[in-house]
């Protein structure tokens, strides 16, 4: 029998730059890893590319400027409410400043006790010892007389402070509020840039409603300003600080990208092998709280292998239960055989109890985020093979 399941490789590449053949790099980097390592390609084996390369190699890049025109064509009152950003240095910093460059006065709402993603922003110790609750709106006077001092522990930052030091930078004014109510910012403009992701949609549809003058995140920058460039699925949601005055945005090419890497390698080696791009994994830490998915989604793009659910049984649920008093080799091939004769769809059966209820690109691009990680590996194409086998393939 087979010995080993799944099979998860990184694989190092040339260091991405704009203008690069991404399609070229990738299928030749997994020739390369396959003959140093001597594996051989088979059907379903899974290849992944990190958005962060395929955004640079579309050389797909805003400036600052960029954000603060576009900003500005959409708020000509230069006084916006902005709601619920990400407090990050990498993923908002940039657009911060930007949106700042490009307005008199912001009014920044956002929740408490952390972000959207997990980011906090006070004590919540001294938050459950105090006069205030989830359901409470603070003031910007309010928090720093009762939160003020509160530093990030992994960073050492309070990001208010950092928010309002870089705001005035770019000598616009700003007003921070505290509320996990996103209508409150109506108490303060009827002009609102929202900044939430997952939410998106639901939060601009409600202030809409409400009769406010509302764009999102999304909505900035998909289209190009003069030669900038843009995302038109996502604007400027997914993107990362390049340097000072320059963001990535997320990939927008992904599509064609993975229809290339495919058609090349079934042309190399006669399998069917499937290819994605993934960002974020969608998984939070639990010491930091931090939840790993700022970005829209996992996986921008993927070929229709990716698409679906897992279709499991677990196998703890049948030895302990349909199996209970059987052992040994005769209890693994009877788990096999009830492996081969599950249904094609499992969908509210007990059998599947304990399984995990993700997308396919959600699973396998926590997967690869994981083994290429977001430092100096140097390993931004993630090679699978065996995920989609199991205890009953020999």
């Amino acid at each position: 029998m087979r010995c080993v399941g799944t099979v998860v490789r990184g694989i190092r590449t040339p260091i991405i730059k704009e203008n690069d053949d991404m399609a070229t790099i990738v299928v030749d980097s997994l020739m390369a890893a396959k003959k140093a390592e001597n594996f051989e390609f088979k059907d379903r084996d899974i290849v992944a590319i990190t958005e962060a390369v395929v955004g640079i190699s579309e050389g797909n890049y805003v400036t600052v400027d960029d954000v603060a025109e576009d900003v500005l064509n959409k708020f000509p009152s230069k006084n916006i409410g902005v709601t619920n950003p990400i407090l990050s240095r990498n993923r908002f910093s940039i657009i911060l400043k930007g949106i700042a460059r490009a307005m008199d006065k912001i009014t920044l709402l956002t929740s408490f006790p952390s972000d959207e993603v997990g980011n906090g922003i006070l004590d919540e110790d001294i938050l459950d010892a105090s006069e205030y609750n989830l359901g409470s709106i603070i003031t910007e006077e309010e928090y720093y007389e009762t939160f003020g001092s509160w530093k990030h522990p992994f960073t050492g930052i309070n990001m208010i402070d950092f928010y309002r030091e870089l705001i005035e930078s770019e000598d616009c004014e700003v007003e921070f509020v505290f509320s996990n109510d996103v209508k409150t910012i109506l108490d303060y403009n009827k002009d609102v840039l929202t900044c939430d992701i997952h939410t998106r949609e639901k939060t601009t549809k409600l202030l809409k409603s409400m009769g406010a003058n509302v764009y999102g995140l999304h909505q900035i920058l998909t289209e190009p300003v003069g030669d900038s460039g843009f995302n038109p699925d996502f604007g400027l949601l997914g993107s990362n600080k390049a340097t000072e005055e320059r963001l990535k945005l997320f990939p927008k090419t992904g599509d064609v990208l993975v229809r290339e890497v495919q058609k090349r390698l079934i042309d190399l080696t006669g399998k069917q092998i499937e290819v994605m791009v993934y960002g974020d994994g969608a998984f939070k830490d639990p010491v930091g709280k931090i939840w790993e998915l700022a970005d829209p989604v996992v996986s921008p793009a993927h070929t229709d292998g990716l698409v679906g659910y897992p279709n499991e049984i677990k196998l703890k649920y049948v030895s302990d239960n349909k199996f209970a008093d059987l052992a040994g080799d005769e209890l693994k091939e009877a788990i096999k055989n009830e492996i081969r004769e599950k249904d094609a769809d499992l969908t509210g059966q007990m059998i599947t109890e304990g399984t995990t209820p993700r997308v396919l690109t959600d699973l396998i691009g926590s997967l690869c985020d994981l083994t290429s990680g977001s430092g100096d590996k140097g390993t931004p194409v993630i090679f699978i093979q065996g995920y989609f086998d199991n205890l009953a393939n020999d």
